[in-house]
């Protein structure tokens, strides 16, 4: 019986939105996460009589058709990109990015990942890293005798050195940002790599061209909102119930069936 097919395709979609609520949910306190939903579109349909079809002889027109549909699947669980809240920390070395654009972070390798996550630390040669240890692009090392680091709005890293009262520039933190931020392929470690679905990446400076500004001491929290989640989750749960209980009564019409012809 088709329905049987039909009805389990509705499950293992709902299966699917479920692990994604769920990741969502797990990550709410993720800096810089940014949540998910599952995209679905109906199968292909079996047009038993197709709309439009002429109906007779003298050119009648049918103006509904039979069509039977295959059921559901999963065509992507896009990315949602909105702006998270920024949550001040008072470490120095915090950075949260308001508006458009990542960090830029050179992996071991040599390549670049990119992140919303400025949870920055120090390494033992004064550069300013990830909590992985993979420098931020330009790479900026901190005097070790510096004070009073400041970044502002613009990325500029600022800092005091002995003998001086006015600060002095020891670096400029830069953005990247991408047309397509959807497109952008997440590898954990709250890190994204570009794709062809992404485009180029536009390097730039913070509070310029369209870029987002950065706020020194801050951090930008998930974007995940809780009772979106959970309305989300029960919805889920009633359409997966829902597709059993078709799956169950499928299954006693087909018994039914074969108990008739006994």
């Amino acid at each position: 019986m088709r329905a049987l097919y039909t009805a389990s395709t509705g499950m293992a979609a709902q299966e699917l939105n479920v692990q994604v609520i769920s990741n969502n949910i797990a990550n709410l306190r993720t800096t810089g996460y940014k949540k998910q939903r599952a995209a679905f579109q109906d199968l292909i349909y079996d047009h038993v009589r197709r709309v439009g079809a002429q109906a007779s002889d003298q050119g009648t027109i049918l103006p509904v058709g039979v069509d039977i549909g295959g059921g559901v699947k999963t065509v992507g669980t896009p990315r949602l990109m909105s702006q998270g809240t920024l949550l001040p920390t008072g470490n120095e070395l915090d950075i949260a990015v308001r508006g458009e654009g990542f960090f830029k972070i050179q992996m071991p390798d040599g390549t670049y990942t990119y992140t919303r996550d400025g949870s920055f630390q120090m390494d033992a040669q004064g550069r300013v890293v990830t909590s992985q240890g993979n420098p931020v692009q330009p790479t900026i090392t901190i005097p070790q005798s510096a004070s009073g680091l400041t970044v502002n709005a613009q990325g500029q890293v600022s800092v005091l050195l002995p003998g001086s009262t006015t600060p002095t520039t020891v670096g400029q933190i830069g953005l990247t940002r991408f047309i397509n931020k959807a497109g952008l392929n997440p590898i954990g470690d709250n890190l994204f790599t570009d794709t062809p679905a992404s485009g180029t990446p536009q390097d730039g400076i913070a509070n310029t061209d369209g870029f987002g500004d950065m706020q020194q001491s801050s951090l930008e929290q998930s974007n995940v909102e809780v009772v979106t989640e959970i309305s989300d989750l029960i919805a889920a749960q009633r359409a997966y119930e829902m597709n059993a209980k078709v799956v169950s009564a499928a299954d006693q019409m087909m018994q039914s069936t074969a108990n008739m012809f006994r």
